[in-house]
């Protein structure tokens, strides 16, 4: 997949949570948890399963850190 981003973070498939209308995906980067929210349908068409290898593109308008 093509795409213009420059945050790409390798990890693995850990949980899928899938309802009627939409799925969450959470991913491990080594101690670090990543989760996405899409629709069912961007979940079937993707073809995610727990254990695979995928790669997160993360692009943000707006980043807000505390302390």
């Amino acid at each position: 997949m093509e795409a213009g981003v420059r945050n790409r973070f390798q990890g693995k498939v850990w949980n899928i949570r899938v309802d009627d209308v939409m799925a969450q995906v959470t991913m491990w980067m080594g101690d670090t948890e990543v989760a996405s929210v899409m629709t069912r349908e961007s979940l079937e068409e993707a073809g995610f399963r727990q254990g695979d290898n995928v790669t997160a593109l993360i692009k943000a308008i707006n980043v807000v850190m505390v302390k």
